[in-house]
């Protein structure tokens, strides 16, 4: 049986590994749609809006994945007196 601190290993890895493939996945659909057509999601201007708040918002969920493997996340505060 897997208990909660594996649990939670498991799922930093399982962040650490969709997180680089979402960026991935966001400039290729990028360089596949750019100037294909004349409808917006054509246009470089909204991709770069895109990719520009998605990529850090990827990194985050990788470092949260980090900590999350790492075991950071082992105990948790229960009141704001153990912070």
């Amino acid at each position: 049986m897997i208990n909660m601190n594996q649990l939670k290993k498991i799922m930093g890895i399982i962040c650490m590994l969709i997180a680089p493939l979402v960026v991935y996945f966001l400039i290729s659909g990028a360089v596949q749609n750019i100037g294909e057509g004349t409808k917006d999601i054509n246009k470089p201007v909204p991709w770069i809006i895109i990719i520009a708040i998605f990529t850090p918002i990827a990194v985050g969920f990788f470092i949260f994945g980090w900590y999350a493997f790492k075991g950071e996340y082992r105990q948790l505060p229960e009141s704001s007196d153990e912070i």
